[in-house]
């Protein structure tokens, strides 16, 4: 049975573990190998998760199945907006995908960001990144609009920004 459950500062090593296996496959047709090491460098150092969640308050939620962690998620409650939570992050590992383990993600993090007053949800996703865009969509996400973000070193986030209106 696949739990949800929010992730302890010590448990952000499970994160970056997840990171570390899903990025490279993930992203192999859409980035170069430079800008994947970039941005996993970037986002999912220790301590860059850490200041992720004790500085810009990020939630991280981890998916497990008994011992072992399938996937994770971080959210933040009324970002940019008092109505709407953001999803930074949701990668699930490659052999777990297709197990409903994102959905339930989502609909977790739905759930807290209701109970919290919130009735949106939204997220950034590469727009040459196919998959996931049907997956949102598939659950109710809509394209909000589309943005083009400066990394940094020479790298942009070329996304689209999906919305899910939660009731």
């Amino acid at each position: 049975m696949i739990t949800i459950k929010e992730a302890s500062l010590s448990e952000l090593k499970k994160v970056r573990d997840i990171a570390l296996k899903t990025w490279p496959l993930t992203f192999a047709n859409i980035l170069t190998p430079e800008q994947i090491d970039y941005m996993l460098n970037w986002m999912y150092q220790l301590d860059a998760l850490t200041q992720q969640v004790i500085k810009k308050k990020h939630i991280f939620l981890l998916a497990e199945e008994g011992d072992r962690s399938l996937g994770f998620c971080s959210y933040e409650l009324h970002a940019k907006s008092p109505s709407k939570t953001k999803i930074h992050k949701i990668y699930i590992l490659p052999e777990a995908q297709g197990k409903g383990v994102g959905k339930k993600l989502i609909q977790e993090v739905a759930l807290i960001a209701k109970k919290n007053g919130d009735n949106h949800l939204f997220l950034n996703v590469n727009k040459y990144n196919q998959s996931a865009i049907d997956f949102y969509s598939k659950i109710g996400f809509y394209e909000d609009f589309k943005e083009v973000i400066d990394i940094g070193n020479g790298f942009v986030m070329d996304d689209v920004v999906m919305e899910l209106k939660i009731s």
